[in-house]
């Protein structure tokens, strides 16, 4: 028979899907720092404005069949094999394992509303991304299942209504804290200093200072279950129609269908507690099979497709 978790056991079997319960920083210690205002204060400050150039990529000169830019170092080095099921490992160690490595990750910042009104919810989500452009589908990833759904996944099934929001560099530490294990009840809006502003086919407010908002509609969500621990459920998978762009007019062109990343400023999430800037950018063409081949450049190379080539 399976067995159903009650919230203490999940916190105890799988502290990931706890990130803002007021243990979770305790538990999976993001953290690596005893004392991180003391760290905080040795580094150097931040560069307010950084030259955001375009360079070379590595090799300007790669030809197909080349492999890595390189030179074979990476071919090199060994891998280690992991189980995420291996007996004894903790589910937070597939957790941290993850962040530290798909990076970087968008973070979307969502805004929801409870079906009465009465309350708002707003908070930072780095499992998130877009899957399609037509319809507008971006998919989010919740910690935890429905029976203890924070805030932000429960005013989401109740309303079927979000706004997912680009965190920008001129609003990171707002954004931030809205990620505090504050007592249920506590607005994050208050909290952050934030403003919302109003939406046009949803209830719930964007963020005045993000320079790129998405008006959404949940169309369905999956709900995940532990393979190693059957009946605990360890996440929720919310797909989300986009029904509204909203950017700010000095970062749009005219054709309203690009965003210009030096205004953008976006942040993104890496491992731990760390994030990245967006300061550094280059240009890949993406190559014309019959291009390529006139050019004799895929000479010797074309072959069906088999294992182990």
């Amino acid at each position: 028979m399976t067995k159903n978790f009650d919230d203490n056991e999940q916190r105890a079997h799988d502290p990931s899907a706890h990130e803002q319960r007021a243990d979770s920083e305790k538990t999976i210690q993001r953290n690596p720092h005893p004392d991180f205002s003391k760290v905080q204060a040795s580094r150097p400050d931040w560069p307010e404005d950084p030259a955001r150039t375009f360079t070379k990529t590595k090799d300007p000169d790669w030809k197909p069949g080349q492999g890595g830019n390189d030179g074979g170092d990476s071919l090199k080095k060994e891998h280690v094999e992991i189980d995420p099921y291996a007996e004894g490992r903790p589910a937070a160690f597939n957790y941290k394992l993850m962040i530290s490595a798909i990076i970087p990750r968008f973070i979307g910042f969502i805004s929801t509303r409870s079906k009465d009104g009465s309350s708002t919810n707003l908070a930072p989500f780095s499992y998130t991304t877009v899957v399609n452009h037509d319809p507008p589908i971006f998919v989010v990833g919740y910690a935890g299942g429905y029976e203890n759904a924070k805030d932000s996944l429960k005013n989401l099934i109740d309303t079927n209504e979000c706004v997912i929001n680009v965190i920008s560099e001129h609003f990171v530490e707002a954004a931030n804290s809205t990620s505090m294990n504050a007592p249920y009840g506590i607005s994050e809006w208050a909290i952050s200093g934030l403003h919302p502003a109003p939406c046009t086919t949803v209830k719930a407010s964007r963020v005045k200072e993000a320079i790129f908002s998405i008006e959404g509609k949940l169309m369905e969500t999956k709900e995940f279950e532990s393979r190693a621990t059957p009946g605990k459920k360890t996440g929720v998978l919310a797909i989300i129609e986009g029904t509204r762009f909203w950017a700010r007019e000095d970062a749009i062109n005219e054709e309203r269908n690009a965003i210009d990343p030096a205004i953008l400023k976006p942040i993104s999430r890496l491992g731990g507690i760390t994030y990245g800037r967006t300061t550094g950018f280059f240009e890949l063409p993406r190559p014309d099979f019959e291009d390529s081949k006139n050019a004799g450049e895929l000479e010797h190379l074309i072959k069906p497709k088999v294992d182990g080539q």
